[in-house]
């Protein structure tokens, strides 16, 4: 019998633990959502969060591909004739380039994208 009621005892405690998150559920944001408002956290909207932060990388992505076109630049200017120079620096300015217009289409993309799924949500950002 004492172990009957061990049993019940702790099957009861554990089922109050299964019930306790559905009960807090209920009286507050279930998809945390808002928690950001509770903690003292931004309050913006995760999408909106992850659009910004994909913009950035993509923007420090091109501000890379822009220094790499430079760097290609200056090598030539300073080659001062010499075939081999200009040979690295034009493979240099030509990966650059590719590289930029690679951003460029990713960003193009990402902003379609984005500006999609925010407007299909009804999110603005």
């Amino acid at each position: 019998m004492k172990k009957i009621a061990i049993f019940l005892a702790s099957m009861l405690w554990v089922l109050s633990f299964m019930a306790v998150p559905a009960m807090v559920g209920a009286q507050s944001d279930i998809f945390g959502i808002e928690y950001g408002s509770e903690t003292g956290l931004g309050e913006q909207d995760p999408r909106q969060t992850a659009a910004r932060i994909i913009r950035a990388g993509l923007g420090l992505l091109g501000i890379v591909a822009i220094v790499i076109v430079l760097w290609g630049g200056v090598l030539w200017m300073t080659a001062g004739g010499d075939t081999d120079k200009v040979a690295t620096a034009r493979k240099v300015l030509f990966s650059g380039i590719i590289g930029l217009i690679i951003i460029l289409s990713a960003f193009a993309i990402a902003q379609f994208v984005l500006n999609q799924l925010l407007s299909a949500t009804g999110t603005n950002v």
